[in-house]
């Protein structure tokens, strides 16, 4: 069974990528590093879809 994640989505995540330097943007990079979502929906995808996350939200953590 397939889990689907709602990341794509995410209200908050569309808050970053109109205006990473909002509070409600600067909120959702903070939680990404602990959100259990994020982490399931990240190890989720390919190798080039990580890549491409890591380069866009400078995130390096999974």
């Amino acid at each position: 069974m397939e889990t689907k994640h709602n990341c794509t989505q995410c209200p908050l995540r569309r808050c970053y990528d109109r205006n990473p330097r909002s509070l409600i943007g600067r909120f959702w990079h903070w939680h990404l590093s602990f959100c259990p979502g994020w982490k399931a929906y990240f190890l989720s995808l390919s190798d080039e879809e990580k890549e491409q996350l890591r380069r866009q939200y400078k995130f390096g953590k999974y």
